[in-house]
């Protein structure tokens, strides 16, 4: 049976939060980190006219794509600002790190058997390729910049494009640093939260703009009433697949000590229906994204007509155009593959480590016989919960875009399901550590007393 249970933190509770040693002080120490990632994306890059670049994205005229981007950078690629890049380029390195992480047996090891030295190894490995990926990034985008002429120094074009490539890419590099800053001495996750900030802060542009769409027609007016019926509608899907879990049951056995009997109680092991939270969503935007950029700079480019140009704007204003229906399967299916990758590296979701550990403390599920039998029940049981979750996450995913394109509220896709489920996602995992934190703090006074 699946349990979803989740209660909002009492007035109390968030009264107690600030008396907790430790917890305010990382609590103020993320709010400068987002206010100064906030300010930077104000910061305008030199010798570049944002307008230009504003008025296509206003318009529409480089497709959704460009306005997907600009949504996830917090309206930095807009402006065209120091952090136009965003947290992109970390994510993207994160992806593929993981990946090779699974696919090579040295970083496979080095994440899962060198401990903690192991882990700050492939941590440098994927910074060191951010860097790399920002550069090529920034590269694509002043490419990009400099064929729309939205560069206004002719004079000095080549040096304006250099400067320009290097502080794009040295601004990626520092929303990085930012990112870990907050996931090391902060609270949450710092790239995810990053994320948020970035989408709630063009809240306000897209509420404008259907604002403006639906004026003085009743029949938009109606249709918006429905969509944000739906929004909410799919916010308490989100929060139901985020907090929902399979329990599994299990008897540990008694122990006598002198002449006290230990253990015999029955507990659970809680599996959750949405092991990967949010990550698998970010995830999949991200790998569609990459190849987007770079068709859409070779599009810009001078391509005589032919077989390839042809496919080259196929492929961007079709496949991997964000409103499509083959980039609304895409999409799907790479949420379901990888919520089952995010589910088998997780360390607590390992059949075979958990039956070994059953099985060394004397525990075990009952009518299941310890060790294989165990490893491989619980494989079946990982196996139909991930399935569940991940399928359910999908069809979450698609029903705000496919009621944006129905109800044609356009403003309104850039916070589809997509920013709807990473916002709702990171707020619950930030509302949940914040919940860990303080009955951590109440056990360890506990223990003082």
């Amino acid at each position: 049976m699946v349990n979803a249970k989740m209660r909002p933190p009492t007035v109390s509770e968030l009264a107690s939060m600030w008396q907790v040693s430790g917890l305010k002080d990382k609590l103020i120490f993320t709010f400068i980190v987002i206010a100064l990632f906030r300010m930077g994306t104000h910061i305008p890059l030199f010798g570049i006219d944002p307008e230009i670049f504003r008025q296509i994205i206003e318009s529409g005229q480089g497709g959704n794509i460009i306005g997907f981007l600009d949504l996830f950078s917090g309206g930095a690629l807009g402006r065209v600002s120091i952090f136009a890049l965003g947290i992109g380029p970390y994510i993207t390195a994160s992806i593929i790190m993981q990946l090779l992480a699974a696919a090579i047996p040295s970083l496979e090891r080095l994440q899962k058997e060198e401990g903690e030295e192991g882990r700050r190894k492939l941590s440098q490995y994927t910074r060191n390729f951010t860097a790399i990926l920002a550069l090529f990034q920034s590269f694509v985008l002043m490419t990009y910049l400099t064929r729309i002429n939205a560069l206004q120094t002719d004079s000095m074009l080549s040096l304006t494009f250099l400067g320009s490539v290097l502080t794009l890419a040295a601004g990626a590099v520092f929303i990085m640093w930012l990112a870990e800053l907050i996931t090391e001495r902060g609270i949450g996750n710092g790239g995810s939260l990053l994320i948020f900030c970035g989408i709630i802060a063009g809240i306000p542009f897209y509420a404008e703009k259907t604002g403006q769409l639906i004026a003085g027609q009743a029949t938009m007016q109606l249709a918006l009433v429905i969509l944000l019926i739906i929004f909410l509608a799919t916010i308490v899907l989100i929060v139901i697949m985020h907090e929902a879990m399979r329990k599994v049951v299990i008897v540990n056995a008694k122990r006598q000590v002198g002449n006290k009997v230990y253990g015999g109680v029955n507990t659970h092991i809680p599996f959750k229906l949405n092991p990967g939270g949010v990550m698998p969503i970010i995830f999949a935007v991200a790998i569609l994204l990459f190849p987007t950029t770079i068709l859409s700079v070779a599009g810009q480019a001078n391509i005589p007509e032919g077989v390839f140009k042809n496919l080259i704007e196929f492929l961007t204003s079709t496949v991997l155009n964000p409103g499509g229906y083959i980039y609304y399967v895409l999409y799907f299916l790479l949420i379901v593959g990888l919520t089952f990758f995010y589910a088998s590296i997780m360390p607590n979701m390992q059949p075979k480590e958990i039956a070994q550990n059953l099985k060394k403390y004397g525990s075990s599920i009952p009518g299941i016989k310890p060790g294989k039998p165990t490893a491989d029940a619980l494989e079946k049981i990982l196996s139909r919960v991930t399935f569940i979750g991940a399928i359910g996450l999908g069809i979450i995913a698609l029903i705000p875009g496919i009621a944006t394109s129905i109800t044609k509220i356009t403003p309104l896709q850039g916070i589809g399901a997509t920013a709807l489920i990473i916002m709702v996602g990171v707020a619950l995992d930030f509302i949940n550590q914040i919940k860990t934190h303080l009955l951590a703090r109440q056990y360890e006074g506990f223990l003082k007393q």
